[in-house]
């Protein structure tokens, strides 16, 4: 008879089964974790499911559906990285999104699978400081990643370069 080795966590029909379009996150321990995307993020001061609600939160108040979800993880990282210096901090961001769960219903934000209904959720909460917080920040640490600027067609800076008048200024094709 074979022996049959069992590892904890998720079986593969599980994680099939939780998966929707777009990355499923996986919540183990500390960590956040997308399969599909083959990275992972490594929490300090908030709870891996806060991090992985703020993820799809970012997503939805800045979408780009070209733009993978590890540049909205690495951007919110550094919310996390202040909740672990800053008592207060952490404890606006984890009741921010309490709220948020209880707001969206029973499965909670990342549990409304349609875009249009977590806008209507965040839309609630537009005026709170929480949101505030996030939605200030993320103009920055999304935005700010030489990562992205490809998907957007932005070549950076152009001082160094000799400016832009002589680079070709107009070149944009998306716009």
């Amino acid at each position: 008879m074979a022996t049959v080795y069992r590892h904890p966590g998720l079986s593969r029909r599980e994680l099939l089964k939780g998966g929707a379009i777009g990355a499923a996150l996986i919540i183990t321990g500390t960590a956040v974790i997308c399969p599909e995307g083959a990275w992972g993020l490594e929490t300090q001061g908030l709870q891996p499911d806060t991090v992985a609600t703020l993820i799809k939160m970012a997503r939805d108040i800045y979408p780009h559906d070209r733009l993978p979800d590890r540049y909205y993880a690495i951007a919110i990282k550094g919310h996390d990285a202040k909740a672990a210096e800053d008592a207060a901090y952490k404890t606006l961001i984890e009741e921010g999104v309490a709220d948020l769960n209880r707001r969206a219903g029973a499965d909670g934000y990342r549990g409304l699978g349609w875009e249009e209904d977590r806008v209507a959720v965040l839309q609630q909460i537009e005026d709170t400081d929480f949101f505030q917080a996030i939605r200030s920040d993320l103009v920055v640490s999304l935005y700010n990643q030489k990562e992205v600027w490809p998907y957007f067609g932005y070549e950076g800076e152009s001082y160094s370069k000799g400016g832009y008048i002589n680079r070709g200024f107009d070149d944009i094709d998306w716009l």
